[in-house]
């Protein structure tokens, strides 16, 4: 993947998976009739989805995939913690994914965008599965969503205009990732390509009403520093402005204060089957 310290990141990561539990089980809910003996969570981070597929399947081996040893270090220790077997693996993804072996599911959440060629990268993917193995892979979905539109003080429209500065990082990111290659990105459509069968793809919803808890309100919190650091040149400063007292854990409107704080967002997951051989 390209250079991100995710090791940095632990504790936002761990926040997000939290907080990204309930689409997390309405996806696995989908594979109500999978009986898996191997299931491979690659990109897992910090373990939290890991832990979900670990409790659902407590027959099957559960392998963490990913490659920072920091973060399956808490992906170990989450799961002592609520009594699972759970094993973990170093690997880099793509570059390691030949070192693994084949599984009957594979869970892939938010990895792939990180990719150069993203095809490549799903051919790759799916030669890990078993014949008949199940591929559940999370891309795309919709934006996250936390405040009112008007706050009540700056322009009112906070979030689109974010929208538009960050789509336009995602897309010089994608670009500058080694070996990019462009594709339309219909996943199923990818994934068909890949050599797998059944492709589909379903949405879900994480809708966490006001006032948000104290994991979500952090995750807020991080996600917005992360905006203010990254856009400092992409919007004006009118918005700078209305981000800094967001940031702001003495104003009574910030995101650590503000009563009307919640969070909503949908995440597409892809699923799709070896064919049986």
């Amino acid at each position: 993947m390209n250079d991100i310290d995710w090791a940095a990141m632990a504790d936002l990561l761990e926040d997000e998976g939290e907080v990204h539990r309930p689409y997390v089980r309405q996806a696995i809910d989908e594979l109500s009739d999978l009986r898996p003996r191997r299931v491979l969570d690659i990109g897992s981070g910090p373990g939290v989805a890991a832990c979900q597929l670990a409790e659902t399947y407590p027959r099957a081996e559960v392998v963490a995939v990913d490659g920072a040893p920091e973060l399956l270090a808490r992906a170990e220790d989450r799961a002592k913690h609520l009594g699972q077997h759970l094993r973990t693996t170093v690997a880099e993804f793509p570059a390691d994914l030949g070192r693994l072996e084949t599984a009957d599911l594979i869970w892939s959440a938010n990895t792939m965008h990180h990719v150069g060629d993203q095809q490549t990268a799903l051919e790759q993917l799916s030669t890990l599965l078993a014949p008949g193995g199940v591929l559940a892979l999370t891309e795309g979905g919709l934006p996250s969503r936390w405040l009112p539109r008007d706050l009540g003080f700056g322009r009112p429209g906070l979030h689109f205009r974010l929208d538009d500065a960050m789509n336009e990082r995602f897309t010089a990111m994608r670009a500058e990732l080694p070996g990019s290659a462009s594709t339309v990105e219909d996943w199923p459509s990818m994934l068909r390509r890949a050599g797998l069968v059944d492709a589909r793809s379903r949405t879900f919803l994480v809708d966490l009403p006001a006032p948000l808890d104290e994991a979500p309100r952090r995750c807020v919190r991080h996600w917005m520093q992360r905006y203010r650091s990254a856009l400092a040149e992409d919007v004006d400063a009118t918005d700078l402005a209305t981000l800094d007292r967001l940031l702001d854990p003495a104003d009574p409107d910030g995101v650590d204060q503000r009563e009307d704080l919640f969070f909503r967002t949908a995440k597409t997951v892809h699923y799709a089957r070896r064919p049986q051989q």
